[in-house]
């Protein structure tokens, strides 16, 4: 049975139930788990697929990484890419994010479904939505980031989407060789694309990756791809 969400999103809307309604934890637990079909908490967590926790990510991903988080619309890309900013920060780290997509406004309430005020976060934080996003500019901008920062790039397919910006092979070259000498973790998300069919495999893989233009996948030092709450890292 596939879930609606991962088990530690169902945990923490469990934690916020309890504290919403002045009920006991297991309560709070067993209600999330009748929600998804599933009598009582243990026997959803019995059941569940096993997927990684946003810090078991991030505890597989090292400075210099360049990280590929690939999934359909609506399957929480944006939200982990977010959970792994938090940890990088909880660490120690800072967060930068680079949107040609989303607004702020999207960016805050995309904080709140992960239960994270990020205000907490405001000094640790930066978001940037410029029509000017590129390699070049993501580089400007990063120039006395400190080592270990996290840093999205939401999303790879916008990237060279205007004709004044390089080829998309030449920027991800280029933020790879950055995040290598800066020891900053890049993560791009990306689109899957429209053929990918959940009946033939659980998850998406690199095959699946929406390119419009020429793009060398090995790149990427590591690949996590989101299918139905399912979180696997590659």
């Amino acid at each position: 049975m596939k879930l609606s969400a991962p088990v530690y999103h169902l945990k923490r809307s469990a934690k916020r139930l309890s504290r919403e309604k002045g009920i006991p934890l297991h309560d709070a637990l067993d209600r999330i788990a009748a929600g998804e079909g599933f009598a009582r908490w243990s026997l959803l967590a019995a059941k569940s697929t096993a997927t990684l926790s946003p810090r078991d990510l991030f505890t597989q991903l090292k400075p210099g990484d360049l990280v590929l988080i690939g999934a359909r619309p609506g399957h929480g890309k944006t939200l982990l890419s977010l959970e792994l900013t938090v940890e990088a920060m909880n660490a120690g780290g800072r967060g930068a994010f680079f949107s040609l997509e989303a607004a702020q406004g999207d960016i805050e309430k995309s904080f709140r479904t992960i239960g994270v005020d990020w205000t907490d976060f405001r000094p640790l934080f930066d978001f940037d939505s410029s029509d000017a996003i590129s390699a070049d500019y993501i580089m400007s901008k990063l120039a006395s980031a400190q080592r270990g920062t996290f840093v999205v790039v939401d999303y790879l397919q916008l990237l060279d989407q205007k004709r004044e910006k390089p080829a998309l092979m030449i920027q991800v070259q280029a933020l790879r060789s950055f995040a290598q000498a800066r020891g900053l973790i890049i993560a791009f998300l990306s689109q899957i694309d429209r053929s990918f069919d959940p009946a033939k495999k659980p998850l998406p893989d690199l095959d699946d990756v929406r390119l419009p233009n020429p793009l060398d996948l090995r790149l990427f030092d590591k690949t996590c791809f989101i299918h139905d709450g399912d979180v696997r890292l590659r």
